[in-house]
């Protein structure tokens, strides 16, 4: 209202709707999220309070950019999980990129969450308020055992330096950029990149996407698709029409 003043509310036109989204939302830089959820707020004001109903084709929304993850080699996933000297450091990687786990899901995981015995990490409360489990193998089994061994943590896997505390986000950031750095890699690498590492190289390797699908907790599987467009594997098989030439 800031915007299209002195005119009143109950005189604001589609017009008015469409240069407030170019003359404000646009100009300065919202994302397309952001943009959409004014948009809709917008026209949900005038239709709910002024009964104005606005010709929603003419009011132009932003499309949702579509970009691919961003994967790191094996190689180079190896070299930023043997970097870090400090065991802590070292487990909360390898169970980020072992596990395809989020950055909130790691610093959230309770000793009561592991379940050695069938060989089962159980992620409470995850994106979307869903609980989901995945199958932890020997290797990380082994780890974890040898990481308690030394830190005799009593609630969280993950603890601060203070018992009892949580592991902080910025800790984890620290742990990784120093990683990263150690490792020689000049890349803006954050624990996401293992996640998305993480559901590839499984691509690559044979896992049916399905099975991806549950492992990430992803709700569509248009979301895990999308691993499809930078699977190695896939993109060495294609033979380039240059080559039969």
């Amino acid at each position: 209202m800031r915007y299209v003043s002195p005119k009143r509310a109950e005189d604001v036109t589609e017009e008015d709707v469409v240069d407030f989204i170019h003359g404000y939302l646009i100009h300065n830089g919202y994302s397309h999220t952001y943009q959409n959820q004014v948009i809709s707020a917008v026209k949900l004001f005038f239709e709910t309070v002024y009964h104005t109903t606005f010709d929603i084709e003419r009011i132009e929304r932003p499309r949702r950019v579509h970009k691919l993850p961003n994967v790191l080699s094996k190689q180079e996933i190896k070299s930023i999980l043997d970097a870090p000297k400090n065991v802590k450091h070292r487990t909360i990687l390898r169970m980020i990129y072992g596990c395809g786990l989020r950055r909130s899901e790691v610093l959230n995981l309770k000793l009561s969450d592991v379940d050695s015995k069938r060989k089962l990490l159980i992620i409470r409360n995850a994106k979307g308020k869903k609980d989901r489990v995945l199958p932890i193998s020997d290797k990380i089994i082994a780890m974890l055992r040898d990481y308690y061994k030394m830190y005799r943590t009593k609630t969280w896997l993950f603890e601060g330096r203070t018992p009892g505390t949580q592991y902080t986000a910025t800790s984890l950031r620290e742990v990784l950029y120093n990683a990263v750095n150690k490792a020689g890699i000049n890349k803006p690498v954050t624990p996401h990149w293992l996640r998305h590492s993480y559901a590839t190289h499984l691509l690559e390797s044979g896992t049916d996407l399905r099975y991806i699908q549950e492992l990430l907790g992803h709700k569509s599987s248009r979301t895990t698709e999308i691993y499809t467009h930078v699977t190695m594997k896939s993109l060495q098989n294609i033979r380039s029409p240059l080559d039969d030439l």
